[in-house]
């Protein structure tokens, strides 16, 4: 007998984690854009910025996975 496949997130909570990490994510990402624009050539820094573009992807990521799942899709 094989055992059944579940999802360690309950299905209820799709749209509520679909709306949150896709919202930190673009707040991330406007942080990103923000320091991008304000700072200067010389004081930035080469590790904030892949550090605050990593984490944006990850949580847009997930939002869009979670995005997918509440609308139906399976993936």
């Amino acid at each position: 007998m094989q055992a059944a496949v579940s999802s360690p997130v309950p299905v209820a909570w799709y749209p509520a984690l679909a709306v949150l990490t896709v919202a930190v994510g673009l707040m991330l990402t406007a942080s990103f854009f923000i320091y991008e624009a304000t700072s200067s050539m010389r004081s930035r820094s080469l590790a904030k910025e892949i550090t605050t573009a990593a984490v944006a992807s990850v949580f847009l990521g997930f939002g869009s996975l979670f995005v997918l799942l509440a609308s139906g899709v399976c993936v």
